[in-house]
């Protein structure tokens, strides 16, 4: 049973931090930083927007290094650029993809007009806002679904990308190059059915750019050093310098991993489906050449040395930080630290909710109602207290500490996953091709673009299209009016939005009609 009691000491420390910043001994910054770090503002986190403007899924939402807008990604193949605070679509257009966008981010110190994406349809492209329009151009291109990039932190130019078809790429948005840096192969000869490991994640660390992990269908996460690569070719750059996986997880070809993020003190975040999420430090990897093995071998040896797997023992070396409580099975979902020091972990759930631990000690502090299907990605601000959300409903949930009581955890939480209509959605329902990959595609979904396809598979889609089409009413009812563009498309009932949304994106190569028309006030406003 959870605990729904809390000794009553936040207020009282946020008292004496008031104090001892009036009194000079407590600098503005430390002062903020405690703040934000503050439990008592976690259990204070509410809904303070619902941003609405996407006809489909949001896949995903990313803030500007300011934290003053929000850009996000959807199963409508369109971009929003939000100004959050006021619930204000700036700019709305279609960056070229044929398919669901899958990430979205605004490359830095470029004034907030640059932005770089990637797909399902494997595709990663780059915008540029100019004053004239905004104009999109391929950069890269991947054999399978993109789920996600990762900008090298303080770079306006260099990002990195990994896709279902095992590859990882380095582009250069000065040059527009991309180059294949490797493949990723499993290390166990014996999975002949897995030639390659499907890629879901990719993560640079803050703290020394040079490194950057990946990680996908198997149950090892692969920390790679980019010094390491000869840009002439002449080396195989696809040795990783260290493999972390929890000990009692080395071998089972069950498990794959959905989101890794990385602390501004190196720290490592996996996320792994129908498991936990774990933590890890640097000293906490199994080396470059780890020896493959069974789960019943790995969980024997793990005993024999006296390791607990269910929290952080004496041995902290030797086993990492878990936390426990959400469920992640139906789709890719993300992982993320909150907070000004990374003090907690936050992370979906496929019954709807947001979980909120502790990062040290791995204490489940809050759980929140978040989607009526699937949450899938949480993004922390980068200076202040504030969430934002987005899963299988078409709308982006803004989250701050404005609730006027403490919110207390369920005496019982209980992970049961929503109707599941979603398992037709976004990340896991758009696999193009009719190979063999199912017998190790975890995700347990049909495909539905073969035309080949029986008429059940349609009729699928026909009852999930009328949910949407009843949640998008609801919407509409309640939030059309604080959520209109600068052009004037809603005025004509919504639909040029359905057309828009559902076309073959293949006027992305250029300048957006639809961004043209909310354009102005975007360069008025970053004037």
């Amino acid at each position: 049973m959870m605990k729904n009691k809390r000794a009553r000491t936040s207020v009282d420390k946020a008292v004496v931090d008031v104090w001892h910043r009036e009194v000079g001994e407590l600098s503005t910054r430390n002062f903020a930083h405690r703040l934000a770090a503050s439990e008592d503002l976690v259990l204070r986190l509410d809904i303070y927007k619902k941003l609405a403007k996407h006809q489909g899924c949001v896949n995903t939402v990313s803030f500007n290094a300011d934290g003053n807008i929000l850009v996000s990604g959807s199963d409508d193949k369109r971009v929003i650029l939000w100004d959050w605070e006021t619930g204000h679509a700036k700019l709305a257009f279609q960056p070229g993809h044929v398919n669901n966008v899958f990430q979205a981010k605004i490359m830095p110190h470029t004034d907030d007009r640059s932005l770089v994406t990637c797909a399902a349809d494997g595709q990663v492209r780059h915008a540029q806002i100019l004053e004239r329009g905004v104009e999109t151009r391929l950069l890269a291109k991947h054999q399978g679904r993109t789920h996600k990039l990762a900008i090298e932190p303080g770079s306006p130019h260099i990002f990195y990308t990994c896709g279902e078809d095992g590859l990882v790429q380095h582009i250069d948005l000065r040059t527009g190059a991309a180059t294949e840096l490797f493949t990723c192969h499993p290390i166990d000869d014996g999975r002949a059915y897995m030639p390659f490991i499907h890629l879901n994640a990719i993560a640079i660390d803050p703290r020394n750019p040079n490194l950057f992990a990946v990680a996908g269908l198997d149950e090892y996460t692969r920390l790679y050093d980019i010094r390491k690569y000869k840009w002439d070719g002449s080396t195989d750059f696809g040795q990783p310098t260290d493999y972390f996986c929890p000990l009692h997880l080395i071998g089972d070809e069950q498990v794959g991993i959905t989101g890794l993020a990385f602390s501004d003190q190196s720290e490592l975040l996996v996320s792994y489906n129908d498991e936990f999420i774990y933590l890890f430090t640097r000293d906490m990897g199994v080396g470059p050449n780890p020896v493959p093995s069974s789960p019943l071998s790995a969980c024997i040896e793990a005993n024999e040395m006296g390791l607990d797997h269910s929290a952080m023992s004496a041995d902290e070396k030797a086993i990492p930080q878990v936390y426990k409580g959400h469920r992640n099975r139906e789709t890719v979902k993300g992982v993320s630290f909150f907070g000004p020091k990374s003090e907690y972990v936050v992370s979906g759930s496929d019954c709807g909710r947001i979980f909120i631990w502790k990062k040290k000690g791995g204490e489940l502090v809050r759980v929140m109602e978040a989607d009526k299907y699937v949450v899938n990605s949480i993004e922390s601000h980068p200076h202040t207290t504030v969430l934002a959300s987005c899963g299988i409903e078409s709308d982006i949930k803004i989250w701050t500490p404005k609730a006027i009581e403490k919110a207390i955890l369920p005496e019982k939480i209980e992970q049961v996953p929503r109707p599941a209509l979603f398992r037709l959605l976004s990340f896991a329902a758009f696999n193009e091709d009719e190979d063999d990959d199912d017998e190790y595609n975890f995700f347990d979904v049909d495909d539905y673009d073969n035309e080949e396809d029986d008429n059940e598979e349609d009729d699928t889609d026909d009852d999930f299209d009328d949910v949407c089409d009843d949640i998008d009413d609801d919407d509409d009812d309640d939030d059309d009016d604080d959520y209109n563009y600068d052009d004037d498309d809603d005025d004509d009932g919504g639909g040029d939005d359905d057309s828009d949304c559902n076309d073959d994106g293949d006027d992305g190569d250029d300048s957006n009609d639809r961004a043209k028309k909310s354009l102005g006030s975007y360069n008025d406003a970053n004037d």
